[in-house]
């Protein structure tokens, strides 16, 4: 078992790229996606269950842990991966992000951010050196640096000002991340859609040096054709034998768009927030349990699926148990859309190695287009 963090970029097709980070805990297979255990737990799911689906690493959220149980708990507790009995790779954010969404609660200066808890109103500061320390107490595998995330759109003096000072955070949370063997520091791309700012900031960060690096401030209102354009350019400046990371996103064609660009890794909350809300991803486009066009069909959701949810259950079935408010609904949902996105994720690695990208994603949109199965 490696004892250091590495990256191996094994095979490229375009722009795509497949590969593997290598981490004390376990390889990590990239293209990758990362589901999102917010407070410890990826929602509806039993850690077991998630690796089931194909995940090789989770998300965990600086923020929502700092605040409840506490990292300092957690850490005297042995850390968040017995914590929440998940003993592969965990990447954490910095809480940058979910601090900035709480604008009305919060102060923002060049020291960091002080704010208001939303569970009990307490206040909080959050700076480069606490977030570094926060994410060590955790003891997550690979730690985002702690930068500033301005909504979009935003003015052009706005996203310059708030990138070059998320720079001079990057570089108080390299300081601060200090030598870790085996765990990885990632640095955070800033600069909304602008070229020259996206370079600026990409140059700035390579010459403070991390093992991985973050296209961020994307997926955060500007639309997937903003968000394509910019990723047609983003990518290339940063280096190409580091991981490259899409924060917070996307729906499927979100994430099949993004490495089609060269993006590595990607996370979101979409496939267990879907789940629970009755809404499905399938090879044939979104499905909403909900409709009543599933009462008395006894097909599964997708035929195809390896899931529990389409292996052992009825359309009939999920749509009564999610009618009724019943907890399995979103057990075996949240199941089912995580399956589907490591499916996906499998899929582009094996066309990539394959040197069949661009047949594979011509299938996907193509199935997609189709539309769910006739009702019966």
């Amino acid at each position: 078992m490696t004892k250091t963090f590495s990256f191996e970029l094994q095979k490229t097709d375009g722009a795509a790229r497949t590969g593997v980070m290598h981490t004390p805990r376990g390889d990590i297979r990239t293209p990758a996606f990362m589901p999102v255990g917010t407070a410890a737990t990826v929602k509806a799911m039993m850690p077991e269950s998630v690796r089931e689906t194909g995940a090789d690493i989770l998300l965990g959220n600086t923020y929502h842990l700092m605040l409840r149980p506490t990292a300092e708990r957690i850490a005297k507790l042995g850390g968040l991966h017995k914590f929440m009995n998940w003993e592969r790779p965990i990447l954490t954010d910095s809480g940058g992000f979910q601090v900035m969404s709480l604008a009305g609660m919060r102060k923002l200066t060049e020291e960091g951010v002080v704010f208001q808890s939303h569970y009990d109103g307490s206040k909080h500061n959050l700076t480069p050196e606490r977030s570094m320390e926060i994410q060590r107490l955790l003891g997550s595998d690979i730690v985002m640096c702690f930068d500033e995330c301005p909504a979009l759109p935003a003015d052009r003096k706005r996203l310059e000002d708030s990138m070059e000072m998320s720079m001079r955070w990057a570089k108080r949370s390299r300081d601060a991340f200090g030598d870790r063997p085996g765990h990885a520091l990632f640095g955070i791309q800033q600069g909304g859609l602008e070229e020259d700012l996206r370079k600026r900031s990409a140059d700035a960060l390579q010459e403070i040096g991390f093992e991985g690096y973050a296209v961020g401030g994307l997926a955060v209102g500007e639309g997937q054709e903003a968000m394509f354009d910019c990723l047609d350019f983003a990518p290339d400046q940063l280096p190409v034998d580091k991981p490259r990371y899409l924060m917070g996103v996307g729906k499927p064609d979100d994430i099949v768009g993004a490495v089609k660009r060269g993006i590595d890794m990607m996370d979101c909350v979409l496939p267990s927030r879907s789940g629970r809300t009755g809404q499905v991803f399938t090879r044939h486009g979104v499905v909403n349990i909900k409709n009543a066009r599933h009462a008395d069909d006894p097909r599964p959701l997708d035929e195809n699926c390896r899931c529990p949810a389409c292996s052992n259950y009825s359309r009939a079935y999920l749509h009564h148990v999610f009618r009724s408010h019943e907890m399995i609904s979103g057990m075996l949902l949240t199941w089912h859309n995580l399956t589907y996105f490591q499916d996906i994720m499998q899929g582009m690695r094996d066309a990539i190695s394959g040197g069949t990208f661009a047949a594979w994603e011509s299938d996907f949109h193509s199935k997609r287009a189709q539309g769910d199965i006739d009702p019966l």
